[in-house]
């Protein structure tokens, strides 16, 4: 863990700090198990959670933290899709090199779909109807039709895919890893049109989009958000950020941009206009919350989290019985 610097240096035009953040962590769901974690999704029809930890999914009631099911058998899993029009869900799963399809309402899983090495990031693309997986180890992008449950093209990318976001337009922006770069994909050829550096991003890992305004938010390992031009890949400004950032969401209705933090905070800022941010604070949430997901009907932002110890060989363990989300609200 890097230490923090005082005074935070703000950037571009970043506006004043309110004085006191609205945002509060509300309520903790315990869940079971002790495994490592990542991505957390919201089912579009069932209005669930679903957090990838380790070897399943597992399935909560996002009012009460009621435990609804698990997705077994997907072994290191990253993330979650949902293709509602096709009545199903897709997981990635990161060490099996493959991806589980499962009933979007009933949670049976149905069919495993190879991919390329560890698919990562995994998302439903409206413009092409497909479901992409970004994948780390094999540098590429995995395009599968989910009518079919066939992988109908590769994307290669010659860098680490960390994550991706759609204007829902024909265009897929990929955050690249290893190269702090954005790359920019057409859903109509499956191939990359531009790839835009992120300044002084480096190595992003969380990314969001305003479609309205056409800006892209992308959380980097160096401790900023970058905002950047989703047009011509020009950055707009950068914003301080808190360290161990694996997560951005934005809110459209109150245009709200939220940067979930390992260190155990929460980054929030307001969009005024295209060129224009104000940071609304910074939330107490947990160390290693560093994921999350944004529910447009709750308001509320959910981020997995886990305590660690030290093991015998003296390396950082998680703590039995300590995995929960975390429900941060006004």
């Amino acid at each position: 863990m890097k230490k923090l610097l005082f005074p935070v240096l703000l950037f571009g035009t970043l506006m004043a700090t309110a004085q006191s953040p609205k945002w509060h962590v509300a309520a903790t769901y315990p869940v079971k198990g002790d495994g490592k974690w990542d991505y957390i999704a919201i089912n579009p029809v069932t209005q669930q959670l679903y957090v990838a930890h380790g070897t399943e999914v597992n399935i909560i009631d996002k009012t009460t933290g009621t435990e609804a099911g698990t997705i077994p058998h997907t072994e290191g899993v990253h993330g979650i899709a949902f293709a509602p029009r096709f009545g199903k869900g897709f997981t990635s799963n990161g060490k099996a090199n493959t991806v589980t399809v499962f009933d979007i309402n009933t949670h049976q899983v149905q069919a495993e779909i190879a991919t390329g090495g560890n698919p990562d990031a995994i998302l439903f693309e409206p413009f092409s109807d497909k479901v992409i997986t970004c994948d780390g180890a094999g540098k590429d992008l995995t395009i599968i039709n989910p009518g079919t449950n066939k992988v109908v093209a590769t994307v290669p990318l010659k860098a680490r895919p960390e994550t991706a976001v759609s204007d829902g337009a024909g265009h897929l922006y990929v955050n690249l890893e290893d190269k702090s770069s954005i790359a920019v994909i057409s859903m109509s050829t499956f191939k990359v049109e531009k790839e835009w550096p992120l300044g002084k991003g480096e190595a992003p890992t969380g990314l969001a989009i305003d479609t309205v305004t056409h800006r892209l938010f992308a959380g980097c390992d160096n401790k900023l958000l970058v905002v950047m031009n989703a047009v011509n890949g020009q950055v707009v400004t950068t914003l301080p950020i808190g360290d161990g950032c694996d997560g951005v969401a934005f809110d459209a209705a109150g245009k709200i941009i939220f940067a979930s933090n390992g260190e155990g905070t929460l980054s929030v800022f307001r969009e005024d206009s295209a060129d224009k941010y104000t940071s609304l604070g910074t939330v107490p949430t947990a160390k290693g919350a560093r994921t999350l997901v944004y529910d447009p009907l709750t308001q509320n932002v959910f981020l997995p989290a886990a305590d660690r110890h030290s093991g015998p060989d003296g390396k950082p363990v998680i703590a039995p019985g300590t995995f929960r989300v975390l429900a941060v609200r006004k």
